[in-house]
């Protein structure tokens, strides 16, 4: 090397640290691709994510590759910036040259391109992926005899290779991309997905209409009552049965037969005809298998049962897909929920309300783990029937008792006492039990 002139050798250092900066870049770029937009661009036909990804499915040849040619550039770097050390400065200068080009190495060959390559990956990965397919080729002998000697080193820790990694994500990772999604989901549609997902978490006794507040048809009532009934029902679908809820005979669509009762041609007869057989919910099936199930056996309603076969309420398709859209209508979400706010900020709630309403209505996060009813959640705490005016907190929530029954808590009144996580004290401290 004595015979090239300094500043060729200039050049071919400069040469060497751009190329190390290339391969430590793409390296970083391919690495940290994000697989799903990579599957997603493949699919359409971008030709350096096809090239990309098949140099992805097995990355230890790919790396064996990058770091090969990384080290030669480096390597052969540290060569050239040692002749040209000891022509310069002679033997004080190998010090300077290795400090010097250590210095350099790290800013314009690691950091730097690492850094562009981590926050713009697609950017490096795809045009270095065209350089790196014919590469590997020519390569091929050598990179394999590296893999060979380096994967048999890792087959004695239990690690293979070979074996492709897992890119499929949990349902709870999928919410969190979800979540974290906001720039490019807009807010409703990105709970709509997660309303979705939560689905399989939630059991039809979570949403269904409590027994207590099922209405339905007596075919043993008066005709005119049944008439009254059936002319004032808000329900398309409602249950008939004989004296009580245990002896239910069917469904009714309340639709087919207000046309009948409008031209005077509804008879017990007729409407004994128009009954479905009544369709039975475990109450610990989850709302996804239901929804399946639902349409599986062409319904829109079910009477949900304990393992006895004791009827514990109602569930209708709309209930579960206003688990994933929210309120249907919007006017009467609180209403529907038995919620009504006061003059002074607090509402007052019935007893019957499920928690989980209570929550999707107001914002709230009362605990759902336990009881599904807020006189429930009031019961499990207290361990007794309590007299109206006693006070208790519930993760934050002061909850007044307003009016009870023998066996219930009919209505409460509830002060959220945290906000912006601090807590705000109330006038009365609450009296917990």
């Amino acid at each position: 090397m004595n015979e090239i002139p300094i500043g060729v050798l200039f050049t071919i250092l400069v040469v060497l640290i751009l190329l190390s900066g290339f391969f430590s870049g793409s390296e970083t770029a391919l690495m940290t691709l994000n697989r799903y937009r990579l599957k997603h661009k493949k699919q359409q036909g971008h030709q350096g994510a096809k090239l990309a990804a098949a140099l992805l499915e097995r990355p230890d040849r790919l790396l064996g590759l990058i770091l090969l040619g990384n080290n030669f550039v480096n390597i052969l770097a540290s060569a050239i910036a040692t002749v040209i050390a000891l022509r310069l400065y002679g033997e004080t200068g190998i010090a300077i040259g290795t400090g010097i080009l250590t210095l350099v190495i790290l800013v314009f060959a690691e950091v730097a391109p690492k850094t562009m390559a981590a926050l713009n990956p697609e950017r490096f990965a795809y045009p270095a992926a065209y350089i790196y397919t014919p590469m590997l080729k020519v390569l091929y002998p050598v990179v394999w005899l590296v893999n060979l000697i380096a994967n048999r080193l890792l087959a004695v820790f239990g690690i293979h290779a070979d074996r492709g990694q897992n890119d499929s994500l949990s349902a709870d990772e999928l919410k969190a991309v979800v979540s974290e999604a906001e720039l490019y989901i807009p807010g409703k549609h990105a709970e709509m997905l997660l309303g979705i997902l939560d689905l399989e978490n939630i059991t039809v006794d979570d949403i269904m209409i409590p027994r207590n507040d099922i209405t339905g048809i007596d075919i043993n009532d008066d005709w005119r009552d049944i008439e009254k009934q059936i002319s004032t029902t808000q329900r398309t679908r409602v249950p008939v049965y004989r004296d009580s809820l245990d002896d239910v005979v069917g469904f009714l669509h309340t639709r087919k037969v207000i046309s009948l009762l409008a031209r005077d041609e509804l008879n017990m007869d007729t409407l004994k005809s128009l009954i479905r057989e009544a369709y039975f919910i475990p109450s610990s099936t989850p709302l996804t298998r239901q929804l399946l199930n639902f349409q599986a056996n062409r319904r829109r309603a079910g009477l949900v049962v304990d393992e006895y076969g004791n009827i514990q309420g109602l569930v209708t398709l709309e209930d579960i897909l206003e688990e994933i859209v929210g309120q249907f209508t919007t006017d009467s979400a609180t209403r529907s929920a038995g919620i009504n706010a006061t003059a002074d900020g607090d509402y007052l709630i019935d007893g019957s309300s499920h928690i989980r309403d209570i929550n999707r209505t107001l914002g709230w996060s009362l605990p759902t783990d336990g009881p599904k009813t807020l006189n429930g959640l009031i019961l499990e705490h207290l361990e007794m029937i309590p007299e109206p005016g006693i006070s208790l907190l519930v993760d934050n929530y002061a909850i007044e008792i307003t009016r009870t029954s023998k066996n219930a808590v009919q209505s409460a009144r509830i002060n959220v006492i945290v906000k912006n996580g601090e807590t705000e004290q109330t006038e009365e401290e609450p009296e917990d039990g």
